[in-house]
């Protein structure tokens, strides 16, 4: 056996060093991003990430329809409505202000927050990117520290060029401050997710416990539960109850999607009131991890490209 297989063979047998080895590659990749064309790029991270080749020319799977749609779907509306600003006149063109949360202020820098005038909670995001929060439960002499620290690193990211999700492309990083939407226990709101295709609602993500032990279980339009798994373990025994207002959290999500062959249109419902969290056209920028091929087969059947 030549040295080139002894060493895969080694690697394959340890989770550990594998993982380790497909950090140090996806960082390398990352770090060449700028010199490398979009479509190999994305090749180069679906291979790394998930670990099989990419099928660009008959893309059957969720997972490879993302990766076409961001090399070949140029709707330009998706920039605004990936900004997490600029998507509040969408929806309430569409659906109305009742369904947003109250905005305390946008700023294109950290120098033209007021922290004086802010409440003592609140919610603050970059418009543009993912996971990029800070929440705010109880202001206090740290906060403005804490904002200043994170958001001058944030705000230095260029969020299209992590993943390629043409829809960020040249999009401005801003920050957007909001109310911070709470429910009684430690657990968290939860977080109801409708991936809608063609601008019918087809698959229900409701993400609970997230600050406790996030799961995420799945449920059809009419609250029938899937037994699948994708990224976060299922809890079949969870007992979430059918939203009061489903039906028309489901019609809020039929109107926003209308138009698009494929997005996830997110919801939150604090006390039965129904609040709109963002529309994402990349789910997962469309790396994640089923553990039943099947389902995603299943979700990239709902979606013609």
């Amino acid at each position: 056996m030549s040295l080139r297989n002894n060493l895969i063979s080694l690697i394959s047998k340890n989770e550990k060093l594998y993982i380790v080895i497909k950090q140090v590659r996806l960082k390398t990749l990352m770090k060449l991003g700028k010199l490398i064309p979009d479509k190999l790029y994305i090749t180069l991270q679906y291979r790394l990430r998930l670990g099989k080749k990419l099928n660009l020319k008959k893309p059957t799977l969720f997972n490879e329809k993302i990766q076409y749609a961001k090399l070949y779907y140029r709707n330009p509306d998706l920039k605004k409505l990936v900004d997490k600003y600029e998507v509040r006149g969408f929806v309430r063109e569409k659906i109305g202000d009742k369904y947003l949360t109250k905005l305390y202020g946008v700023y294109d820098s950290v120098n033209e927050i007021p922290f004086e005038e802010l409440p003592d909670k609140f919610v603050m995001k970059l418009t543009n990117g993912s996971s990029y929060n800070y929440i705010c439960k109880k202001k206090d002499e740290n906060t403005k520290k804490e904002i200043e620290y994170r958001f001058k690193k944030w705000m230095s990211v260029d969020f299209y060029m992590l993943g390629r999700e043409w829809a960020y492309k040249n999009v401005k990083n801003r920050i957007i401050c909001e109310e911070l939407l709470e429910t009684e226990g430690n657990e968290g709101l939860n977080d109801y997710k409708i991936f809608c295709f063609n601008g019918v609602p087809k698959i229900i993500q409701v993400d609970f416990s997230r600050f406790v032990n996030h799961q995420r279980n799945f449920y059809t339009p009419n609250w029938d539960f899937i037994n699948e798994v994708v990224e976060y373990e299922n809890d079949p025994n969870a007992n979430i109850p059918k939203p009061t207002n489903l039906d028309e959290m489901l019609e809020c999500a039929k109107v926003l999607s209308k138009g698009f062959p494929q997005v996830r249109v997110d919801f939150y419902d604090v006390d039965g009131r129904i609040v709109f969290g963002e529309m994402t056209f990349y789910h997962g920028a469309g790396y994640l991890h089923f553990r039943n091929p099947k389902f995603e087969l299943k979700m990239g059947d709902y979606w013609d490209v």
